[in-house]
């Protein structure tokens, strides 16, 4: 197995900002009002990070002197979300997707406003955290004090369009179990490129791709791949291999490539052999027995849905019904193994929305 090693906080990697001071009141996060994110947003799409406080809760303090004081949560968030600071209480009228909120008693100091109430619900407690998706469609609820390894997930969660096929509580813990389980049982065994060129005509070969900047990709190599269904499908039928898209020089095929811009970012250009031109981060390629691109299959994956994919193109399902049907014929029966999730189809469709509470 080719070692990789990875910092528990790469998903900081580009978020090593410096800061003199700390403020109680603002953290280090540059807080902008909802009218100076969504005008931004319409310029250069981001997801919305709210944080929802009221003056009298000390929670919320502590979270600004803690969470938003940490200077490389801080950075990441100022660099990948339009981040909203909301006092709850407020007596303004703010316009939010196209519809005004008001208070809903502006004669008492404490009464709710009509917005922490479409976020919050009957539930109004403080701090809360509702993270939006850059078309305003999609949102998730955190509501409690959040420390940094609490928060973590959720961000790479947006940031990184997990939420489009997966449930937050299945990526938390797999993201916990990649960045801070060191007794992660690690069960899937990879080779190298050559390695797997060696060995054609035998197995199909399952390729994996990672970067230095992509969280969800290293949870799919440290975790996902290492679920017991998954690893024992990948070692029946498949050679697996991690691939960093970054690397300077990858040979294939008795072929050299080197980088090239690739959607504006300087990746290998082999990634595009390898996926026949389908290439994404986060992505994994299926190759056939002699190492021809059969499917790829872009977002992050959950193990069951994963295991399922793999499954289909292992046993060569894909050659006698379409995926459709084979999620059918495995909703109808019932067999002690997972179901496969709808919304993870090796040609993916844009997902419904979603809530996570």
């Amino acid at each position: 197995m080719k070692a990789h090693s990875w910092s528990l906080l790469i998903l900081l990697l580009f978020s090593s900002f410096i800061f003199s001071q700390q403020n109680e009141t603002d953290g280090l996060v540059k807080w902008l009002d909802f009218k100076e994110a969504q005008e931004k947003n319409k310029l250069a799409p981001r997801p919305f990070l709210v944080d929802i406080y009221t003056d009298w809760c000390g929670w919320c303090k502590v979270m600004m002197r803690t969470t938003y004081s940490n200077p490389n949560i801080a950075g990441y968030i100022n660099s990948y979300f339009y981040p909203v600071k909301f006092n709850a209480e407020t007596k303004d009228t703010i316009e939010f997707d196209g519809q005004k909120y008001v208070s809903t008693n502006a004669a008492y100091p404490k009464s709710p406003h009509q917005l922490a109430i479409k976020f919050l619900g009957n539930n109004l407690a403080y701090p809360s955290t509702v993270f939006i998706s850059s078309d305003l469609k999609t949102s998730f609820l955190s509501q409690g004090y959040l420390k940094e390894q609490d928060i973590e997930p959720f961000l790479v969660f947006m940031v990184e369009n997990v939420y489009k096929t997966s449930p937050f509580n299945t990526f938390q813990e797999l993201f916990k179990n990649a960045f801070y389980n060191p007794q992660l049982k690690k069960r899937a065994n990879f080779i190298t490129l050559k390695e797997a060129e060696a060995k054609k005509g035998k197995k199909k070969t399952a390729v994996f791709f990672f970067t230095n900047f992509c969280n969800s990709c290293k949870v799919t190599i440290q975790a996902v791949v290492h679920d017991s269904l998954v690893a024992n499908v990948l070692d029946k039928h498949y050679n697996v291999i991690a691939i960093n898209a970054e690397e300077d020089t990858i040979v294939f095929n008795q072929q050299k490539y080197t980088k090239q811009f690739i959607n504006g970012y300087p990746f290998n250009s082999a990634v595009l052999a390898l996926t026949n031109n389908k290439f994404s981060i986060p992505s994994f390629a299926v190759l056939d027995e002699n190492m021809n691109p059969i499917e790829t299959i872009g977002f992050f994956q959950t193990p069951e849905s994963l295991y399922h994919i793999l499954k289909y193109f292992g046993e060569d399902i894909y050659k006698k019904m379409s995926w459709d049907d084979y999620v059918k014929a495995n909703n109808n029966n019932n067999k002690p193994e997972k179901e496969p999730e709808k919304t993870h189809q090796p040609t993916l469709k844009k997902p419904a929305s979603k809530k996570s509470k």
